[in-house]
């Protein structure tokens, strides 16, 4: 689960992570007012969405204009900004050309910028360990300092029998060419970072950039919070924060009705039992020469019902041209499966190629079903044999 950089950044100061004081304002009115309050010369008016490259993406209807963050001297430029920004899509290199419409503001006091660094901390799962990542280059997304000169990150793992100590905080400092009082005040900072990570059950902190003052303070300019969706039973105040209007509609419909579905930018359609068999559905298609639309796990006691709906879920995708139905039969039955796929079918009228390769339990019956259903299904023997007639099937359907 993701959070706003404004929602974040509260979280944060009550571990005590400094960040510059701001306020959320969803009008060009409340921009101005948290301006006022706020104080100062100098104020950031910053776009709330959820993606990164918000400063050097551009607004739709401003292609030519400024970014999503924009430094502004004077309460009348904050709120003037605000207007422009407010209901305006903004388009960056995480949202796709589609962009993604700005809802809300966060409205930040300036801020003294001698350094910009990059810290964060995520769970390596080669090491099973909590593991700080920081870099020098801080601005850029940590993806391109990683290809271009991997040299320039440095990687601190924790062991969880000891937890955060001293030394490693202290690396981290010199790491990142501090000195004098930087180097306390960067250890406070990742001290109290790490234990917002742990007490929060985040999967992702991100701080970018992470910036020295011209006094030698050490604060988080951005923030950024991703959460272990399987711990949020044990953070209801933190599951209060979800803003479904930045989510996918379908991943939402999905997760009411216990799938698991991800939407992706591909043409073909999966529908999969198991995590581990639909990375696998989804790599072979590829390697058949198709992309996948989306990773859907019905799980391994799905009715077939949710069969059904997850189904119609997919066929949602206008880019979705074909379907492959991939079942391996234990807890799940095939005859369920079945049922459900000819159900969802006939109620839509299906009108692009589906494929099914059915295993294990109830097989037989499984496909005994499909085959008395009276539907164009193209039964396939195994995986490799699926993946190859779906991606045949959608190139001939386009001729």
């Amino acid at each position: 689960m993701n959070i706003h950089e404004y929602q974040a950044k509260t979280l944060l100061r009550k571990y005590g992570v400094a960040v510059p004081d701001g306020r959320v304002a969803f009008s060009a009115q409340e921009a101005a007012d948290a301006a006022h309050a706020l104080g100062g010369s100098v104020w950031v008016v910053k776009s709330q969405i959820h993606a990164g490259g918000r400063g050097a993406g551009r607004f739709t209807n401003d292609p030519d204009g400024k970014g999503g963050v924009r430094v502004v001297k004077s309460v009348e430029d904050v709120s003037a900004n605000a207007q422009k920004m407010l209901s305006s899509v903004l388009v960056t290199k995480q949202t796709g050309p589609a962009g993604k419409e700005v809802k809300r503001l966060y409205i930040e006091q300036g801020c003294d910028i001698a350094r910009e660094l990059y810290l964060g901390m995520l769970v390596d799962r080669a090491t099973s360990r909590i593991t700080i990542m920081a870099s020098t280059e801080g601005g850029m997304e940590i993806e391109e300092v990683a290809h271009h000169s991997p040299e320039k990150i440095l990687k601190v793992a924790i062991d969880p029998a000891t937890g955060l100590q001293p030394f490693h905080t202290r690396q981290v400092a010199f790491g990142l060419g501090l000195t004098g009082k930087q180097i306390g005040a960067a250890s406070k900072f990742i001290g109290a970072l790490y234990q917002a990570f742990v007490d929060l059950d985040a999967s992702v902190v991100e701080v970018n950039p992470l910036v020295v003052t011209g006094a030698g303070d050490v604060i988080a300019l951005d923030a950024k919070l991703n959460f272990d969706d399987n711990a949020l039973y044990r953070h209801p105040d933190i599951e209060a924060l979800r803003d479904e209007d930045e989510e996918e509609p379908t991943e939402i419909e999905a997760a009411k009705h216990g799938l698991n579905y991800v939407k992706l930018d591909g043409n073909i359609g999966c529908m999969v039992n198991g995590a581990g068999l639909a990375m696998a559905t989804m790599d072979i298609i590829k390697l058949y020469g198709g992309e996948p639309a989306n990773f859907l796990d019905v799980g391994g006691g799905a009715t077939r019902e949710r069969v059904s709906t997850a189904f119609k879920l997919i066929l949602r995708d206008p880019k979705v041209e074909g379907i492959l139905v991939n079942i391996f039969g234990g807890i799940m039955r095939c005859d369920v499966i079945a049922e459900g796929v000819v159900a969802a079918a006939r109620e839509v009228s299906l009108g692009v190629p589906l494929v099914v390769r059915l295993a294990g339990t109830n097989v037989d019956a499984g496909r005994e079903i499909l085959s008395a259903s009276g539907l164009t299904i193209i039964p396939a023997d195994n995986l490799a044999d699926a993946a190859d007639k779906i991606v045949s099937a959608v190139a001939a359907a386009r001729h």
